[in-house]
């Protein structure tokens, strides 16, 4: 059996079974729906959101540019676990292919490591704009825009193509349900009948670097950005300053703390429902929530929303 499984693992045949959300749920059409209008806002308010910024002329600027960014991976993040989550209830299939999964596993791995880079390139952004406004748009010019994203992709895809790889390759042999919704990298690699002790180790400390590297980043961003908050004169310089901050630090705090638990406590704090709630908080409702706590706090986002509005109104009414 254990010869069969390998082989099948290694040409592609294995199928996994996720038992996700709605095998837990006491009224799985309801959680389905549910799922279903988050998923929908989601994509709308991030996908309004990048409009918007990239059809206002003054919101070209960095800030909104890696706004922009964090859309679109919230726009990716999200369509790659929920689509085959929903697909699946409708059809009656629970099931993944190792190919499948292991696509999953990896744009998820991408996406997140991206995040999280691309987290502490908007705070090292509010750094420069706030502690350094005399020479903000020489040191923060296009060119620095993009170099920032492109690091922020690319390692994110280091993250993705050092583990996924290695997970897929383990032989699993042990059961062939994953108790998850989607093929997250401790939820796969309790089913591997090898010792994964030393990868599990590796990727720990592999996880510790992607989180604590940004993370240093944004807490040495923001010790400097309160600092000089504190030293202004103006009293509505300050209330600037502390709202445009405070939107990050939701997100980073939201998006870093559902991290920690999941790739940073010991395994005797997990459960499969604990696991599955905390992703369904980081991967689900953090996407939706992201374009509303940089829109309904921001005057120039709220502003250029009214305009296109408007203008759409306006349009409207011309057409007929």
């Amino acid at each position: 059996m254990n010869n069969f499984t390998w082989v099948a693992n290694h040409t592609g045949q294995l199928e996994f079974i996720l038992q996700g959300l709605f095998s837990q749920s006491k009224h799985p059409v309801l959680l389905c729906a549910v799922i279903f209008v988050i998923f929908l806002m989601a994509l709308s308010g991030n996908s309004i959101l990048i409009l918007l910024i990239y059809s206002t002329a003054h919101l070209h600027t960095p800030m909104y540019f890696f706004i922009s960014q964090l859309s679109l991976m919230d726009v990716m993040y999200i369509s790659v676990t929920v689509p085959k989550m929903l697909m699946d209830q409708v059809l009656g299939i629970n099931k993944i292919s190792a190919p499948e999964c292991g696509i999953q596993m990896f744009f998820y791995l991408t996406l997140v490591g991206s995040e999280f880079f691309l987290l502490a390139a908007m705070a090292y952004d509010r750094y420069m704009a706030i502690c350094h406004p005399l020479h903000y748009s020489i040191l923060m010019n296009h060119k620095v825009w993009v170099l920032l994203v492109s690091g922020c992709w690319f390692l994110g895809s280091v993250d993705g193509f050092m583990l996924t790889p290695v997970t897929m390759t383990f032989p699993f042999c042990r059961s062939r349900e994953i108790h998850h919704f989607f093929c997250e990298v401790p939820a796969v690699m309790k089913l591997s009948c090898s010792d994964t002790s030393i990868y599990e180790t590796l990727m720990y400390l592999c996880c510790v670097l992607m989180l604590v590297i940004p993370f240093t980043i944004i807490s040495s961003s923001y010790s400097f950005i309160l600092l000089t908050i504190f030293r202004m004169n103006s009293a509505e310089g300050r209330k600037k300053a502390f709202t445009t901050c405070s939107s990050h630090m939701t997100v980073v705090l939201l998006f870093y703390g559902a991290a920690v638990y999941t790739y940073m406590l010991p395994s005797s704090y997990h459960t499969p429902e604990k696991d599955m709630v905390v992703s369904v908080f980081y991967t689900i409702l953090t996407p939706v929530l992201n374009p509303l706590i940089y829109s309904f706090r921001n005057k120039d986002v709220t502003g250029a929303l009214k305009k296109l509005w408007n203008r759409g109104f306006v349009f409207q009414r011309t057409s007929k």
